[in-house]
């Protein structure tokens, strides 16, 4: 055998790696094409197919729970006269951007990756990765790693524990793994749960199931919104697709805010208004404060939104109805509750939540050493201390959760160009001040947030370690804001040394709100 033969053969290496092909991963792969077209990236899916959260479920009515001309790309007006979509329509968008962007061909299917390591001596990543569907593992590196795979489990969403399941002679199914060939038209459905999938399955399948029963422990707060965004249409008829898109999205960004921070001021009115409005859409009669009247106030958790009040209208043809009360025990016909009562049903679905699971449960360690989240504190939302070159996407939970995927995705794209401008190859974020009091990543009280609260990162006490969910401070934090920071610290390893003595100068505009394209800096603004 020569010498050659003999010789390993070396890791293939890119600029970026993105790990998930979901709506994160898609907008993160088309800003840099678009902004930093020099870099060499890929886009890891573990899946055979992109999309995310849009591909992968497929219960009943699956749909948006916000309108798409914020939940929708910046960059991409959305064409539909529905603002409120279902998942198909949104899927079609999404695969539609990595399309006219190029970005079908950086995709890589079947690609799970199994552990990150980082080395400072060779300032890049090791990425350890498994093909889904052979099993075949592979290794790549990297100089950066933007991690865009959602908060939650792919493979198994939450179920609680139910005494007396094993005794239940119908079929039992969590929306997360919905069976194709299951067949429900005629039969008697208990939905378990009382947040955005259970209000969704219930009205899509009171179509055709004999009677459709939202069991909940606790009432959510349940508002009707308009399929259609009338003005939307209006402007983009009057003004084109572009301008017409633009102001729609100014406008509910400006509406999100707004309903969100009266609800939080004035909690007491906000929680009357919120009844009303269910009062006018349930029977005359209903007991409102039974079953819509939550123990917290509004947007302590996200607020329910039935399109056209679709849920209220299940209720009222009397295809549909909510209970409230606590599971004793399943039966051989249904379940038994603690009240006594027993419902009947041939199909029991457990909307009962997801499992949250940071950064699809990868390994990773710098320098040797295990990264354990809860040791570390999140800088502007999308880094962790200590963690050099990673970056990571976390939307809203108070509005569009794509709103700030694209400003994290602009603000990565400016620092990766700030530091090929100044000769860098390393940023780590350090607290100035290591005993700065933290306190959890999301200040969020649903269910799935607080049985995972343990094993997430931390935020500190004051910007840039805050987890800002105010899209406005947020324009001028990622985007106008410079990506220099005292508590970001920039380096140039030794291999970075040894490949140039005489780095590019930056002149401060890089830091300062701008893009660099082709091999000049173009200012943008917020």
């Amino acid at each position: 055998m020569s010498v050659s033969a003999a010789r390993p053969v070396a890791a293939e290496h890119l600029d970026v790696l993105i790990v998930g092909a979901g709506i994160s991963g898609i907008g993160a792969g088309r800003y840099l094409k678009t902004e930093l077209p020099s870099k060499t990236f890929a886009i890891l899916e573990a899946r055979a197919a992109s999309g995310g959260t849009w591909d992968l479920f497929r219960y009943p009515g699956i749909r948006s729970d916000s309108d798409l001309h914020t939940f929708g790309y910046e960059f991409k007006p959305w064409r539909d006269e529905e603002s409120i979509a279902a998942a198909p329509r949104i899927l079609s968008y999404l695969r539609e951007t990595a399309t006219e962007n190029g970005l079908d061909d950086h995709i890589r299917y079947h690609h799970k990756v199994l552990s990150v390591s980082w080395s400072s001596d060779r300032a890049r990543w090791t990425v350890r990765v498994e093909r889904a569907d052979t099993g075949e593992r592979t290794t790549l590196t990297c100089s950066w790693l933007f991690c865009a795979g959602g908060y939650y489990r792919y493979d198994q969403g939450f179920t609680p524990h139910f005494e007396g399941r094993e005794r239940f002679r119908g079929t039992i199914v969590h929306p997360q793994h919905w069976p194709e060939d299951l067949d429900y038209a005629g039969k008697r459905v208990v939905v378990i749960g009382s947040g955005a999938t259970a209000v969704t399955l219930l009205p899509a399948m009171a179509g055709t199931a004999a009677h459709v029963t939202m069991l909940q422990r606790t009432p959510s707060y349940v508002m009707p919104v308009s399929k259609r965004d009338v003005v939307a249409n209006v402007l983009k008829k009057h003004l084109g697709r572009e301008r017409g898109y633009a102001l729609t999205r100014r406008k509910n960004i400006a509406q999100q805010r707004f309903v969100w921070a009266f609800c939080r001021r004035y909690p007491k009115v906000a929680r009357r208004l919120i009844r009303w409005v269910n009062t006018r859409q349930l029977p005359a009669g209903y007991p409102v404060d039974e079953h819509f009247n939550p123990p917290y106030d509004p947007w302590d958790q996200r607020l329910c939104a039935v399109p056209d009040g679709d849920l209220f209208k299940a209720i009222r043809a009397g295809k549909a109805s909510v209970v409230t009360d606590r599971i004793a025990t399943f039966t051989e016909n249904g379940v038994r509750l603690a009240s006594g009562r027993e419902l009947e049903a041939d199909v029991v679905v457990t909307a009962t939540g997801l499992n949250v699971q940071a950064f699809g449960g990868v390994r990773i360690t710098v320098d040797g050493e295990e990264v354990r989240l809860p040791d570390t504190v999140a800088y502007k939302g999308m880094m962790l201390s200590g963690v050099p070159n990673l970056a990571f996407s976390i939307g809203y939970t108070n509005s569009s959760w794509t709103l700030k995927v694209g400003l994290l995705c602009e603000h990565f794209c400016r620092l990766l160009a700030h530091m090929d401008a100044s000769g860098h190859d390393v940023c780590r974020p350090e607290p100035a001040d290591p005993a700065m009091p933290t306190r959890p990543f999301l200040d969020f009280d649903a269910g799935y947030i607080r049985r995972a609260v343990d094993r997430l990162p931390r935020q500190g006490d004051r910007m840039p370690w805050l987890t800002s969910m105010d899209y406005h401070a947020d324009v001028k934090l990622l985007r106008a804001d410079s990506v220099v920071d005292p508590e970001l610290h920039f380096t140039r390893s030794g291999a970075a040394r040894a490949a140039t003595d005489s780095p590019p100068h930056d002149d401060g505009l890089l830091t300062r709100g701008a893009f660099w394209r082709g091999g000049r800096a173009v200012r943008e603004g917020p």
